[in-house]
């Protein structure tokens, strides 16, 4: 980004502000949001993909069923309340800390998702898909505790669309490979330079035949701006997801699934770093790639 260019947007008051790894978006950073999820909704609608919003916070003991805790202690933020006996001593001027004591809060029971498609295998659970692969879209505020916080590049709260297939195992590796083709065909006309990585996904049991059924194809996929900004991903769970909350296909057998995801926030920074436009001049942008 030019230096005239980089003043033009401070000057305007357009560059998002973020603070403790939560992020304040103003007017163009909406708009290219929106504009952005205009394109990931038409890519959903397009596969027959159903939309959902799903509630925002999710149970302990939904997440246990994930075994969540398990393969992301590092990431839970839990949700609790005051006490009986805390409440009171708040109410009438007690401390104002910058944060309350562990002794004040309740059990929490709940948590903050920190991806957007454990609900869609929580809602199916128990379910046999009779009629092919089952597509959901949803979007989600997640939040993950991370060591550290980088403007939008990574944040504590953020905004995740995923695009879910949930059945057999050839019905959701391709509905990856269509996405891997839209998605580069995508950045491609629209200009943004991305590299496809391997990376891990926890979601599956470290015995020998799932471990080299890891290295033979790849579990996670994800599209990285610039070295080091993932700004999307493609995610095969195998029957992960379809054993724990007893999905099932046709045949009995545990389902599948896969998703892909895009973060919000990391679409915005890579593209207001890359070209050096206004946001209303990038969701221009945006929308002219995504015509036919």
């Amino acid at each position: 980004m030019s230096p005239s260019s980089s003043a033009k947007t401070s000057e305007a008051g357009r560059t998002p502000s973020t603070r403790g790894g939560l992020a304040t978006l103003g007017p163009g950073a909406l708009r290219l949001r929106a504009t952005l999820e205009g394109v990931f909704t038409g890519w959903a609608a397009e596969v027959g993909a159903d939309a959902v919003q799903y509630p925002p916070l999710m149970r302990v003991e939904d997440l246990h069923r994930l075994d969540y805790f398990q393969n992301f202690p590092q990431l839970a933020i839990l949700g609790a309340a005051l006490t009986e006996e805390a409440a009171p001593e708040y109410a009438t001027g007690g401390p104002r800390e910058a944060s309350l004591p562990a002794g004040h809060l309740t059990e929490a029971s709940y948590a903050l998702p920190s991806a957007a498609c454990y609900n869609v295998y929580l809602d199916l659970a128990g379910r046999t898909l009779t009629d092919g692969p089952h597509k959901v879209t949803t979007v989600a505020t997640c939040f993950r505790r991370e060591t550290h916080y980088d403007a939008l590049r990574r944040l504590l709260g953020f905004s995740m669309r995923e695009i879910v297939c949930v059945g057999t195992r050839d019905e959701v590796l391709a509905h990856l490979e269509l996405f891997r083709k839209k998605i580069t065909g995508y950045l491609s006309e629209l200009g943004l330079p991305i590299e496809i990585e391997a990376a891990s996904d926890p979601f599956f049991d470290a015995s020998a035949g799932r471990a080299l059924m890891a290295q033979l194809f790849p579990v996670k996929e994800e599209f990285v701006f610039d070295g080091s900004l993932a700004i999307g991903s493609l995610n095969f769970h195998r029957n992960f997801f379809g054993e724990r909350c007893d999905i099932r296909t046709a045949d009995g057998e545990p389902a599948f699934t896969g998703c892909v995801a895009f973060g919000l926030e990391r679409w915005i920074s890579a593209l207001t770093s890359h070209f050096g436009l206004t946001e209303d001049e990038l969701a221009d942008r945006v929308l002219a790639a995504g015509r036919p």
